[in-house]
């Protein structure tokens, strides 16, 4: 076939424009020649923000929350500073509501039934507290375990608070009671010449030094009591709801994990010191004694079995318990005041005022007291003495429920978790029961904004099971309860008898602070002084 030699291919004619020198390739090539750093970081970031979002939504579903999320950090800002007010109204916006806060999505829980299934379903939750929890309290903390790891550790606490064990740890109590009533007076009398003063801060103290004497006993000196008391507000600090979820230097979280280091620090010594006392055959006088003696008592009885001695039954021990190591013990009983020591702060705090502002109620109060011990202010506590007394008791309840100190309880979802036939919330998100919602039931609890301790003796208060969620309910209800009413009867008590204090009211009393549990907005300023 012949060919044409003479046929010149246009894309090879420099006089002739390439077919698609304004096509394609040419759109490609401006497209990769603009996309310099800048754009690059300006789209990563818009496709994190639409990813942000969309995640939001999706797990937002059908219950009640933002339309939107402010991108990335949610409501951090205004969660820095909590307000009271806008926790009801996210309360009463309806029984399952959402928000998210960085990289955490939060289902919360408000009224009573949807905070009690939390509460009782183990299967799908576990406590939790904040991201460096973990690191503070240690990840092998019994708090954080589950199923039989959990067990293995909570058979042998439940019998540190039986009525027995209780009655062990009152001589403690009362000799700091009476330690830190001469020092209100040293303070309101000498200090500050009869001025009214904020006695949060005081009280703060008072409840640690209480909580570590009943803990550890005298195993801690009154200097490394003053230092935890000192230095635990900077671990509430570090455990707030909301904050950064890593430990950086010199943030609170920073602070939080170096305080927590001594408190464990501490607390190991003490469990050394208690083992060695234990096995010389000491008496117990603490919770970190009794739990010790329940370990060695369990190894004997392990070491006769294994040499074939036989045992009576009446020797083998009510629980089984292996020998828990220093820094387990430790880790253990720093749970105990993590969760007793802002509780019993904040409870103590309103109790006072409380008291301070209705002087019939206190007055009520002191003449039981004295009635019980036959008019002997001087009489020492005991159980006996603590269980005749139902007003102080019901003065209590009040208090707690009046102002619980623990509004919500965080819980993380090991799994998909269908809280309602319509809506499941994510693995790996919060979800917080709210105890406020259902201890201000007014179809439960008649003028709940009223305190009222006659609603525990003649109204039907003590019928509402269900809506007492001051100490949890479920697998991981407080193990402190009862220890926490009688220890806060046995101070009020006391304290009715010995002085008396006046509280300086101001319009921020009984507005609330939050703070990891809750405080009057101005910290309770009062005056003590000598009762006659």
């Amino acid at each position: 076939m012949a060919t044409n030699a003479s046929f010149a291919s246009p894309v090879a004619d420099a006089d002739y424009p390439a077919p698609f020198d304004n096509g394609t390739e040419g759109f490609l090539a401006q497209m990769y020649s603009g996309l310099n750093g800048y754009s690059l970081v300006i789209t990563t970031f818009l496709l994190l923000v639409a990813y942000d979002q969309f995640k939001y939504i999706w797990n937002k579903g059908s219950i009640i929350g933002p339309a939107w999320k402010m991108p990335f950090i949610g409501p951090f800002l205004s969660s820095v500073n909590p307000k009271m007010d806008e926790y009801k109204a996210k309360w009463a916006s309806g029984e399952l509501s959402c928000v998210s806060v960085f990289h955490k999505f939060v289902v919360i829980a408000s009224s009573r039934d949807m905070a009690r299934k939390v509460f009782n379903s183990p299967a799908f939750v576990k406590p939790c507290v904040v991201d460096v929890a973990q690191k503070l309290l240690r990840p092998t903390n019994w708090v954080f375990l589950d199923g039989r790891a959990h067990v293995d550790y909570r058979k042998g606490l439940n019998g540190l608070f039986t009525r027995q064990a209780l009655e062990t740890y009152l001589p403690g109590q009362e000799e700091v009671y009476e330690k830190y009533f001469a020092r209100f007076l040293e303070i309101s009398q000498n200090e500050n010449n009869g001025k009214p003063i904020p006695y949060m801060p005081i009280f703060r103290e008072l409840m640690c030094a209480v909580s570590c004497r009943t803990f550890v006993g005298h195993y801690m000196s009154d200097a490394a009591v003053k230092k935890i008391a000192d230095d635990f507000y900077k671990i509430t600090a570090a455990l707030e709801l909301v904050n950064f979820p890593i430990i950086i230097p010199f943030t609170r979280t920073w602070y939080g994990k170096k305080a927590a280091d001594m408190v464990l620090n501490e607390f190991s010594i003490c469990a050394a010191k208690s083992k060695a006392r234990m096995k010389a055959g000491g008496d117990i006088t603490c919770i970190m004694d009794g739990w010790i003696k329940s370990m060695l008592d369990s190894e004997k009885y392990r070491q006769k079995l294994a040499k074939g001695t036989t045992v009576d039954d009446s020797e083998k021990p009510a629980m089984l318990l292996r020998i828990f190591s220093d820094f387990e013990i430790a880790q253990t009983v720093f749970t105990f005041l993590f969760a007793s020591q802002d509780a019993t702060s904040s409870a103590s705090t309103w109790l006072f005022q409380l008291m301070a502002d209705r002087p019939e109620i206190l007055d009520r109060v002191r003449e039981e007291n004295l009635a019980v011990r036959n008019g002997d202010k001087f009489q020492k506590f005991s159980m006996d003495i603590l269980e005749k007394m139902p007003y102080t008791r019901a003065v209590v309840k009040e208090t707690l429920r009046y102002r619980p100190p623990v509004i919500m309880v965080p819980y993380v979802a090991k799994r998909s978790f269908p809280v309602t036939d319509s809506y499941t919330a994510p693995k790996g998100s919060m979800v917080i029961p709210s105890v406020w919602p259902a201890l201000h039931d007014p179809e439960v609890y008649p003028r709940p904004d009223h305190f009222d301790p006659e609603r525990w003796i003649s109204g039907d208060a003590e019928k509402a099971a269900k809506n007492w969620l001051v100490f949890g309910t479920g697998p991981h209800y407080c193990l402190g309860q009862t220890y926490a009413q009688t220890n806060l009867m046995a101070m009020i008590g006391k304290a009715s008898m010995h002085l008396d204090w006046k509280h300086h009211i101001t319009p921020l009393s009984e507005d609330i602070k939050v703070f990891a549990t809750i405080f009057p907005m101005d910290d309770c300023p009062l005056v003590f002084s000598q009762r006659d």
